[in-house]
């Protein structure tokens, strides 16, 4: 990347871990509270699905008092019985960006998440969604930062929208406003209806921006999958 695209993706990194500090708060746990929330973002690319509370329960001495910390610092999302429904980039819910990875379909929360998958697990990734204007469809195959159908891809662009997060929770704020665009004059379209707000990324500043932001949540684990 260009001088300015690398500024440009770091003050967005920066921008993004001061509404949603999801490293810092990490450091803030317990080692062993730390492990789980790991473990809960590995199991989602381990067994396709988030570790439910009685597993969870298996690997801390109070399980309750373990998910309102995760739930209070907005790391792990969770439904009414207080089971995950959703860690960062990741939820169980069904979202429009769908992921396959080791041989899992999981969905992400936003646009951002989905780019940030392969990086952070070191495993290949391709990514099933549509431009959030026309609703045409987008496949991205990534290999770690690379995005392999390249050629396919040179009109799709990411779109965020920072005014749209809330303090509760960003799975159902920001994450909403991440997206994919499909065609320059679609995206700049989108951007001019809020340029105070709305800021465009080509792919690849997206997917920098992505794991800038969550390769750091696992780059302490002794066993970072080769691709």
């Amino acid at each position: 990347m260009s001088i300015e695209s690398t500024s440009k993706v770091n003050n967005a990194i920066d921008r993004l871990n001061k509404i949603l500090p999801l490293a810092q708060r990490l450091h803030t746990l317990d080692p062993k509270l730390a492990a789980v929330y790991r473990n809960i973002l590995r199991s989602y690319v381990d067994i396709g699905r988030s570790l439910n509370k009685s597993e969870i329960a298996l690997q801390v001495d109070d399980v309750d008092a373990a998910i309102e910390v995760l739930k209070a610092n907005d790391m792990v999302v969770f439904d009414n019985n207080d089971e995950p429904i959703g860690a960062y980039p990741f939820t169980m819910e069904q979202r429009m960006h769908r992921v396959d990875i080791n041989g899992h379909r999981l969905h992400c929360m936003c646009a951002l998440d989905a780019l940030a998958v392969s990086p952070m697990f070191g495993l290949d990734t391709v990514i099933d969604s549509k431009c959030a204007v026309t609703g045409q469809p987008i496949s991205i195959e990534q290999h770690d930062r690379a995005i392999v159908n390249d050629d396919d891809n040179r009109d799709v662009y990411f779109g965020i929208s920072w005014n749209s997060a809330a303090n509760n929770c960003c799975a159902t704020s920001l994450c909403t406003e991440m997206l994919f665009l499909k065609g320059g004059p679609i995206a700049d379209a989108w951007r001019d209806e809020d340029t105070d707000n709305r800021e465009l990324f080509s792919l690849t500043e997206a997917v920098d921006f992505g794991a800038g932001f969550f390769v750091p949540l696992l780059h302490d684990q002794a066993a970072r999958r080769s691709a």
